[in-house]
């Protein structure tokens, strides 16, 4: 959340920026995810493509502080994340932008899905249940492309 409130006050009209929802819980199939928001009025003179520049990528997949997390992640990770945890999205013509985070999204190749999993790594994280965490996230993914039945999935979540 600090670090959504600092990429926002780059961009916003001093005292504008906002959390709108804090550590709200939200239930999914195989996970759950605290969920917090945070809003500001954009400064006049900024745009949508500002409001990207400033705020990507999402705190929540990168890290803080922002520029070393990402340092480290490009460090330690031996596989690219491609688009896992990019963005996916529009510029309207209006000068409007809606954007998600590239999370539970696959990327098909020579008739396979591949695709990735993680989870947030904090002062306090146990190893163990982080890599459960992405255990279930996979399984997830698994189980929806097995439903769609037309694919394989390229490794399997037990």
């Amino acid at each position: 959340v600090d670090l959504a409130r600092n990429d926002l006050g780059r961009i916003a009209d001093f005292g504008t920026v906002r959390v709108t929802e804090m550590m709200k819980i939200e239930r999914y199939s195989h996970v759950m995810h605290i969920v917090s928001n945070v809003a500001g009025r954009l400064r006049d003179g900024c745009t949508a493509f500002d409001l990207v520049r400033a705020t990507f990528p999402a705190g929540t997949v990168s890290g803080a502080p922002k520029i070393r997390a990402m340092q480290i992640i490009s460090e330690l990770e031996k596989t690219r994340r491609g688009c896992y945890a990019g963005a996916i999205g529009y510029f309207g013509f209006d000068g409007s932008v809606d954007s998600c985070i590239a999370l539970r999204c696959a990327v098909l190749k020579n008739g396979k899905a591949y695709f990735q999993a993680g989870a947030g790594i904090v002062a306090d994280s146990d190893p163990r249940l982080e890599y459960e965490e992405t255990v279930n996230k996979a399984r997830a993914m698994s189980k929806a492309l097995a439903m769609a039945g037309r694919m394989e999935p390229s490794h399997s979540a037990k």
